[in-house]
C-alpha cells in the first residue's frame, strides 16, 4: 500500500503537479507580456491624442480672431447700424411730414 502510494506520487501526481506549475508559469508569462504590451500601444494612443490636441489647439490659435481684430470689426458694425438708424429716422420723419401735409392722420 505505502508503494503504491509513493509511486503513484512519483509517476503520477509529480509530473502532473509539474506540468501545471509550468502552464500556470507559462500563462502569467504570456499575460505580462500582453499586458505590457497593451501599455505600450496605449502609451503611444495617448501620445497621438496628445499631438492632436496640440496641433488643433495651435490651429485654433493661428485662424481664430484674436479680441483686437473683434473690437474692431464690432465698432465698425455698431457704427453702420448707428449711420442706418440715422437714415430711418429721417425717412422716419419726412413720412410723417408728408403724411402731416396730406392731412392724413
Amino acid at each position: 500500500m505505502v508503494m503504491d502510494i509513493m509511486w503513484w506520487i512519483s509517476a503520477v501526481e509529480l509530473p502532473a503537479l509539474g506540468g501545471l506549475f509550468w502552464l500556470v508559469w507559462r500563462n502569467r508569462r504570456d499575460a505580462d507580456a500582453a499586458t505590457e504590451d497593451n501599455r505600450r500601444c496605449f502609451e503611444r494612443g495617448i501620445a497621438q491624442v496628445r499631438e492632436g490636441l496640440a496641433a488643433y489647439k495651435l490651429e485654433v490659435a493661428q485662424s481664430y480672431a484674436s479680441l483686437g481684430h473683434l473690437r474692431d470689426t464690432e465698432k465698425r458694425l455698431t457704427t453702420h447700424l448707428e449711420r442706418i438708424e440715422k437714415k430711418l429716422d429721417g425717412v422716419q420723419v419726412q413720412a410723417t411730414a408728408a403724411s402731416v401735409a396730406g392731412g392724413r392722420p
